[in-house]
């Protein structure tokens, strides 16, 4: 298992804790350099990092909601290794708004912070990635969008036409760049067990979040990373475009 990513670049985004910790550990695991990134929590991140197995590893802190510090990653990334293979756009918030409650500036910070963070970041890392990735003769760009993509977020209306948007971003990438060999594919959650949905999860409506799942529980971040690897190594050319819904059956679409 070691050796399926040996030689590989993968950088991944907000990857001081939850999701992105995960994936960062398994790419590590079987054999990528992993380019572990964080915005505020140098902590975790150094955490995180302790846990990687192999060598070669950096961290590196960037604001991906300013265009300027998501190109300036890329060109860290190529600095340092001079290429990049797998790019997981995982940094993401989750930033409610009570559209009743609300004036007009609240609204415009809600979609500005979710716009920047949960789109376009993807978007900008997206755009300097596939181009170097074309130069080496192809590469991997894996999209962590969300459930809330397809069933409507009232309570945070700008994250879910955000990931939306995202998907459709990453299957109108998948169809740009096939010929490229740069493949692309799009993951989508339900509820995790993460920092970022724990204020859900803790609340009164605890028990009506784990219900939607026949399971009777929510994802673990573990759950999420192992379809990362897949999409990273294993997933066939043919599967780019995808979006994986990996929500334990608690919204089904068809």
């Amino acid at each position: 298992m070691k050796e399926k990513l040996q030689n590989k670049i993968a950088l991944v985004t907000g990857a001081s804790r939850g999701i992105g910790a995960e994936i960062a550990f398994l790419l590590a695991e079987n054999g990528a350099t992993v380019v572990l990134h964080h915005h505020q929590n140098q902590s975790a991140a150094q955490k995180t990092f302790k846990r990687l197995p192999g060598s070669g590893h950096i961290i590196l802190n960037s604001d991906l909601s300013k265009p300027d510090e998501a190109k300036n990653l890329i060109h860290t990334v190529l600095s340092t290794y001079g290429k990049i293979d797998i790019l997981i756009n995982n940094a993401g918030i989750y930033d409610m708004l009570d559209f009743h409650r609300s004036n007009f500036d609240d609204w415009q910070n809600h979609w500005q912070k979710n716009l920047n963070l949960n789109l376009m970041a993807p978007v900008n890392l997206s755009y300097f990635a596939a181009i170097e990735m074309k130069k080496n003769g192809g590469g991997r760009i894996i999209n962590i969008s969300s459930r809330g993509a397809f069933r409507g977020e009232p309570q945070a209306p700008a994250y879910g036409a955000a990931k939306a948007a995202l998907n459709a971003f990453s299957q109108s990438m998948a169809q740009a760049l096939a010929n490229d060999k740069v493949l692309v594919y799009t993951i989508a959650p339900g509820f995790v067990e993460t920092d970022m949905s724990a204020p859900a999860l803790n609340s009164n409506q605890r028990d009506d979040f784990l219900n939607q799942s026949p399971f009777k529980r929510v994802a673990k971040p573990a759950e999420i990373a192992e379809i990362a690897l897949f999409c990273a190594f294993d997933a066939p050319e043919f599967m780019t475009a995808a979006i994986i819904d990996v929500n334990g059956a608690s919204y089904l679409r068809t």
